[in-house]
């Protein structure tokens, strides 16, 4: 009879991790799912990148506008069926995510859009770097400006 294992490299930290999340419950250390995002500079526009693979967009996540950031919530459910059976392994991670992102005082919701596609949620804030082209002043070359006259001193009587 032979036993067969999976081995895998592993963070040093890996053995605690694990142990505090079977203690503790799966989003005792992280929160839950927490997806990757990245940002982006599109001439004029800011681009907001969102991993969210296995999430319902329609009914699993909100993208809103409020008090000047911009908010995306959601969930990602665990979509297994029947019970553990002691023998399953599972890194992916489920629960509920939000991620807020600061927003110029120039954009509003009417500026924002946004597109899923192949487990990508990509949000599009037009204008956001309009304006914030630095802007060159000339300098001349005049003659030296006259002196300015000092005020008379006040003397004493």
């Amino acid at each position: 009879m032979s036993n067969l294992s999976i081995w895998t490299r592993r963070h040093p930290a890996a053995e605690f991790d694990t142990l505090v999340r079977n203690a503790f419950g799966p989003n005792a250390l992280s929160g839950g799912f927490n997806p990757a995002a990245e940002t982006l500079r599109d001439g004029a526009d800011a681009v907001i990148r969102l991993e969210l693979p296995g999430v319902d967009i329609e009914s699993d996540v909100q993208v809103e506008v409020t008090g000047g950031r911009l908010q995306i919530r959601g969930e990602r459910r665990d979509q297994r069926t029947g019970e553990p059976t002691g023998r399953d392994l599972s890194e992916i991670r489920y629960g509920t995510f939000e991620r807020t992102f600061r927003l110029p005082a120039s954009v509003s919701a009417a500026d924002i859009s946004a597109d899923y596609h192949a487990g990508v949620l990509e949000v599009r804030i037009a204008g956001a770097y309009a304006g914030t082209e630095p802007q060159r002043i000339a300098i001349g070359n005049s003659a030296p400006a006259e002196p300015l006259e000092q005020p008379a001193e006040a003397t004493e009587e």
